[in-house]
């Protein structure tokens, strides 16, 4: 997290017990900021790691403090090669992740291309069975009811028939 507070800002870490926590001036960017306190965590945890539960005096871990100096003077210049290229390499992957997500967006609007185009074939195949559904409807009512219209039919023409003749 970090906290401004006029030309200054502090950015900090916690983890676990420990807060790892450097002062900056407003201009200092803040992902090499944290590349420092990351730096510092990764090597107070391999080197007094197993101890932090332990420490009962105040400056127990003194001897860090010449960790923190050397890294220091390599953090201190912005414009140097090493920095420069931390910076660089950050800003590559932030790259890599966008073109990713872009990647994927445009991978979804195929895929939402391909369901539209689905949902168009479905909508037309269903008006087909619907279609189909009520002729063989109508196909079966004939089946069902046409040999009792032709045997009323027959019978009708009987009776009729009879009747003209007698």
């Amino acid at each position: 997290m970090s906290i401004e507070t006029g030309p200054y800002i502090f950015h900090y870490i916690i983890e676990g017990r420990v807060c790892y926590l450097t002062m900056c001036d407003r201009a200092y960017p803040k992902k090499l900021a944290f590349q420092y306190l990351e730096d510092l965590k990764n090597e107070f945890e391999r080197v007094n790691g197993s101890q932090i539960e332990t420490a009962a005096r105040p400056y127990a871990f003194i001897k860090f403090d010449t960790f923190i100096q050397k890294t220091k003077k390599l953090y201190q210049d912005t414009r140097t090669q090493r920095n420069i290229a931390k910076l660089n390499d950050e800003l590559y992957e932030v790259h890599q992740i966008m073109t990713r997500n872009v990647q994927e967006v445009l991978g979804v609007g195929e895929k939402l291309d391909q369901v539209s185009q689905m949902s168009s074939r479905l909508t037309s195949e269903s008006r087909i069975y619907a279609d189909k559904a009520k002729d063989l409807n109508r196909q079966a009512l004939i089946r069902k009811w046409a040999p009792v219209a032709i045997v009323l039919g027959v019978v009708f023409l009987l009776f009729w028939v009879k009747k003209k003749i007698w």
